[in-house]
């Protein structure tokens, strides 16, 4: 085979390898969530990540499927004429990722066994869990940080909400002076959250809110609202559930439990509110006092859940909620942007893993930013046209290049700009050069 080929060809395995990989990893390894990423125009989105080279994290797993996969495709060469190793390839690249799924597998049940034994010699621990589709990481944060007034308080560390992260939590930060352990719970499928329970054995539960976010993985929102319900039905006879009231499925989910239960956030005055509200309650489930509690909050200084605020360019304000994205947090900060003097610019892709429910949901969307936005970019083509309905003004730019000299030539200083979801990395620097 001609040489030139050759290295042409592993030049380009190596890219499409690296883009499969970065997918992999971003769907935390998990087939149901690495299906829905290809719903809808799916041939589009392959051709497009491609040439928008992402690259994963470049952890010891993703570096020796990396270098198996490449010395596999060179044997292919030293066996096999140029066409078939192109057939051969289709097949191999993820054979070989889900192939490294079997060590891997055996491997999370280690970690989960040595921390269930692990977890067992904290007698006294108490544990907090807490499930939702949304409003977790606020509330773990905002309930942490209460809670260490008083008590020596662990949490799970940012994105550590699944079953090897909570694990490992416990293996590598649980100590003998910790007296509460605050845990968030994600799962994208039934039985999940179960799992995390027998892991990290919950005494209080809360649940946050339930919508459709990840209906495309679990199939159907009846499944989505019994798979949080995991968390309060895993709770011992003599522990405590907390509800959102803000929330419908959680006040039916609330009427149905017979331990111990409490209702919070109705007295919110803002979407999102109800997060600090639910930490206060818990907080007083743990005989906190008012005037304890309230020290507490006033160190928090960031009350508006999921959303950073930062200096932008040309006197910008930049309204950063890209830590995730799902259609009642986009709702409640576009709810916040309303209330903002000033001219509103959102910028975000369209939601995904919505399943049935992303057509309605991307309507109503799009029927609030027609009323609170004067100008929204959307960065993805998904779901734009149904966005597009509700706000006119809306665009469909994909190249963080021209959605930067979009800004420039529309935005005057004082303008706030809010980036929802997966924004580039490198446009959100931009705007906030210098800042």
């Amino acid at each position: 085979m001609n040489p030139i080929i050759a290295i042409l060809w592993l030049l380009i395995f190596s890219k499409l390898l690296l883009f499969w990989l970065w997918l992999w990893q971003l769907k935390e390894y998990h087939l149901g969530r690495f299906k829905a990423h290809f719903e809808g125009q799916w041939l589009k989105k392959i051709i497009s990540s491609f040439w928008r080279q992402k690259y994963p994290k470049f952890t010891k797993k993703i570096i020796l499927i990396f270098l198996a996969s490449l010395a596999t495709e060179i044997l292919l060469f030293l066996h096999f004429s140029f066409p078939r190793v192109i057939i051969l390839t289709i097949f191999l690249i993820p054979l070989l990722v889900l192939s490294f799924q079997i060590p891997a597998s055996i491997w999370r049940k280690i970690i989960i066994n040595r921390a269930k034994a692990k977890r067992a010699e904290f007698k006294n621990l108490l544990v907090v869990g807490i499930a939702g589709s949304y409003g977790k990481t606020s509330t773990k944060e905002f309930l942490a940080t209460i809670l260490s007034e008083k008590f020596k308080v662990l949490k799970t560390k940012e994105h550590q909400n699944s079953e090897v992260g909570i694990s490992q939590c416990i293996l590598n930060d649980l100590k003998p002076e910790h007296q509460i352990f605050v845990v968030e719970m994600g799962a994208y499928n039934r039985g999940g959250i179960k799992l995390l329970c027998d892991i990290a054995k919950p005494r209080i539960g809360i649940l946050t809110g339930i919508n459709e976010q990840h209906m495309a993985t679990f199939g159907s929102l009846e499944k989505i609202i019994k798979t949080k319900y995991e968390l309060i039905e895993s709770l011992p006879e003599d522990g405590a559930a907390f509800f959102n009231a803000k929330n419908e499925y959680c006040l039916e989910l609330y009427g149905q439990t017979k331990i111990k239960k409490n209702l919070y956030g109705k007295e919110a005055n803002f979407s999102g509110g109800e997060n600090i509200l639910g930490a206060m309650a818990v907080a007083k489930e743990f005989k906190m006092g008012e005037e304890e509690i309230s020290r507490a909050v006033e160190k928090i200084e960031n009350k508006m859940p999921g959303i950073q605020i930062k200096k932008g360019i040309n006197g910008l304000t930049i309204i950063d909620a890209t830590y995730s994205a799902n259609p009642d947090g986009v709702l409640a900060h576009l709810e916040y942007l309303k209330k903002i003097s000033g001219r509103k610019i959102i910028i975000m892709p369209c939601l995904i893993e919505l399943g049935k429910a992303t057509v309605e949901n991307h309507k109503r969307i799009g029927q609030k930013i027609g009323e609170v936005c004067d100008l929204a970019i959307i960065t993805t083509k998904d779901r734009f046209k149904e966005i597009k309905e509700g706000a006119p003004n809306a665009l469909f730019l994909e190249n963080p290049k021209e959605i930067f000299e979009k800004i420039k030539v529309f935005c005057l200083e004082g303008d706030i700009v809010l980036l929802e979801s997966r924004v580039p990395v490198k446009l959100i620097q931009q705007l906030t050069a210098g800042n």
